[in-house]
């Protein structure tokens, strides 16, 4: 059984591959935000939290445009000391920064607390089909999730799933999956 260090080289490496043939990435996350945009989890959410992804990653751009589209509150993550994120409502003109990781975080200063958010699209790059997942390392995510009581989804290609390896008593489950695979279509807890 890999490590999940070895499971995260292996999955960025998948991602990367994926983002070398651009039309076959654009069609998958297509198919994969056509599921996500006529589910009930994303017409019954008002405020959406989704981070601004990396170029090899699921583009998220299709899905703070949607929403801002359709009226809906968006919210992008800032990583704050001790490992922990707060985000912040994020419109059409809003600027953006690099951080040291090269993820974009908002210049903002509108933040949303954790009640008010609805649904938390949740980044990764290896999941289960038990709605567990492996991210960047730093626990951001497990963190916030912890205690939250909204909805979550995570946005997965095919080639970033993955069951040959055990979560930790940490590690929090996302509700549902939305992926290109039809393996698996919902994580079960």
């Amino acid at each position: 059984m890999l490590s999940k260090k070895q499971l995260r080289e292996q999955g960025i490496r998948a991602l990367k591959k994926l983002a070398n043939h651009p039309a076959l990435k654009a069609k998958k996350e297509q198919q994969i935000l056509t599921l996500l945009f006529a589910s009930q989890q994303w017409k019954t959410s008002d405020t959406i939290a989704v981070t601004k992804a990396l170029a090899f990653e699921f583009d998220t751009e299709k899905v703070i445009q949607r929403a801002l589209l359709q009226g809906k509150k968006v919210v992008v993550p800032k990583s704050l000391p001790e490992r922990k994120l707060a985000f912040y409502e994020v419109d059409e003109d809003t600027v953006y920064q690099r951080t040291q990781f090269g993820v974009e975080e908002p210049i903002s200063n509108l933040i949303v607390t954790k009640e008010e958010i609805e649904l938390i699209v949740v980044p990764g790059l290896v999941f289960s089909s038990k709605g567990y997942r492996i991210g960047f390392g730093g626990g951001y995510y497990d963190r916030y999730l912890a205690d939250y009581q909204g909805r979550t989804c995570s946005l997965v290609f095919a080639e970033q799933l993955n069951n040959e390896w055990t979560n930790e008593p940490l590690d929090v489950a996302v509700e549902r999956i939305y992926t290109d695979s039809y393996k698996m279509k919902e994580a079960t807890q």
